[in-house]
């Protein structure tokens, strides 16, 4: 019987932490498609999970990782066949089904989503729930009006996963960008993403008035907390924010007043339980014309037994780009 690696979390009498095991398939959650994988990723929400920084985690012991890529190694849904190249992120992968950091990994056929032309395995999980995130952000941002044009579209958080995907999937569809960062050493690096212009944090002041300077078409917020009661604050009418993140904090302290005088629109992103037609389409859309450009210099390749690192980076906020696990 194959074996393989995989980092799996545990729950030691309420000490969380994980660490590389050897597995086989009879170890791991159930499901029709087995699919032998390439790569994962690491999102915030996964240092969360397996450091016990929050309660991510549904039943333990758990392989951790919301991402995978790779091939079908069998299947018995007619839907996939031997060899087919697939990327899962969301569902319960990685949170009460077995995730992402294995070799092998098998799940449920209505989860697998086929990887898009222009794309390679590890474009997908560069890519990532983070990107995916950008990408729905943009989608959503679309749906309710936001178009190329000369007023600036803010990105938060922006040296991120989400956030500096979210800058280069804007930046190849035409718009003006903003980034917003607490690095000051990042600036340029944002720049050589597509960001026409890069604030500082100290560019978000506590609120002294319900609304201030109509200055964004639109926003991609992964942030929340403060940062988003600012954006609500400065969107120009009609603008809407993609809401996704709380590494700035859940509690949310605004008016009424942007919303029923400049009609801005709050939008809640959630890549967890997308419906697959939009979820397909935003993997198309991510392939093509919102392909991110610079997907190597945004992404560093990491091995399992790196993990702890990288959580440790995330929840400290020192991340830049993305994470890619190699299996």
């Amino acid at each position: 019987m194959t074996t393989f690696q995989a980092y799996r979390v545990f729950d030691d009498g309420g000490r969380i932490h994980g660490r590389i095991v050897q597995l086989s398939l009879d170890d791991v959650s159930a499901g029709e498609v087995v699919i032998r994988a390439a790569y994962s990723g690491v999102n915030y929400k996964d240092a969360l999970a397996a450091t016990g920084s929050a309660k991510i985690l549904r039943k333990f012991p758990l392989i951790a990782g919301i991402d995978v890529a790779g091939t079908v190694e069998s299947s018995a849904d007619a839907r996939f066949h031997e060899g087919d190249q697939v990327l899962v992120t969301g569902y319960d992968l990685g949170v009460a089904h077995d995730g992402g950091y294995a070799g092998y990994v098998r799940v449920p056929g209505d989860w697998v989503v086929p990887v898009p032309a222009g794309l390679t395995a590890f474009d997908v999980m560069a890519i990532g729930t983070a990107g995916f995130t950008a990408g729905l952000s943009v989608v959503q941002l679309e749906r309710n009006g936001l178009t190329p044009g000369p007023a600036p579209v803010i990105v938060t958080g922006a040296t991120g996963g989400v956030g500096s995907l979210g800058v280069q999937c804007l930046t190849k569809l035409g718009y003006q960008v903003t980034a917003l960062t607490g690095k000051d050493s990042e600036h340029e690096y944002l720049r050589s993403l597509g960001a026409r212009d890069v604030l500082p944090r100290s560019a978000v002041q506590p609120a002294t008035r319900p609304i201030e300077k109509a200055t964004w078409a639109g926003a991609i917020d992964p942030v929340g907390g403060e940062t988003l009661a600012w954006l609500t604050r400065t969107m120009m009418y009609g603008g809407s924010i993609a809401a996704s993140g709380l590494t700035g904090g859940t509690d949310l302290h605004m008016t009424v007043i942007p919303f029923i005088l400049r009609g801005v629109k709050l939008l809640g992103i959630d890549s967890v339980m997308c419906p697959m037609d939009l979820r397909r389409d935003v993997w198309r859309r991510l392939a093509t014309d919102m392909k991110p450009a610079k997907l190597t210099a945004s992404a560093r390749e990491i091995g399992l037994a790196d993990l702890p690192e990288a959580f440790e980076t995330l929840l400290k906020g020192a991340a830049r780009g993305r994470f890619v696990v190699k299996l």
